[in-house]
């Protein structure tokens, strides 16, 4: 047998512990450990900017919703009478009143009670009207939210 070792006791039979054993099946379960990992990666960042797309549509949405019924609101408010009512309390904390002033007052306090009686009659009509149109937008955009939703539901499961 022709066996001849070199001096420094490494040859083509000996340990060679200064490299590293890569087999197929180690590359191939870093591999998929490292696939895993970007995977978990670009999940986490579709699902962070998606939650954060849906919290600015919901918060332009109260706004709008806010901005809307903040001016129904005001539309409704009888601004020419809350006017006359302060001038008549302004005027009332004033001077004493004399027998004609008192007529005055009483036939003027007879045609805002009409007027208060005709505009509380309008604003019923345009009260319903302006729910009326409130409850169709709202309505509609619980129908869009409900096509979002499924439009997303679709789109993750394809």
């Amino acid at each position: 047998m022709n066996h001849q070792k070199n001096k420094g006791g490494i040859g083509m039979e000996g340990p060679q512990h200064w490299r590293p054993r890569l087999s197929f099946r180690s590359a191939t379960i870093m591999m998929c450990l490292l696939n895993l990992f970007t995977v978990l990666l670009l999940l986490q960042g579709f699902l962070s900017s998606a939650s954060s797309r849906s919290k600015s549509a919901s918060t332009a949405a109260t706004l709008r919703y806010v901005r809307e019924s903040e001016e129904i609101r005001l539309a409704m408010q009888p601004l020419e009478l809350i006017k006359r009512v302060r001038e008549i309390q302004r005027e009332a904390s004033g001077e004493p009143e004399t027998v004609q002033e008192k007529e005055i007052r009483q036939t003027v306090a007879v045609d805002l009670s009409k007027r208060l009686k005709d505009l509380r009659s309008t604003n019923d009509a345009n009260s319903l009207k302006a729910l009326e149109e409130w409850r169709k937008r709202k309505m509609e955009r619980a129908r869009l939210r409900g096509l979002e939703k499924n439009g997303t539901i679709l789109t993750s499961q394809a």
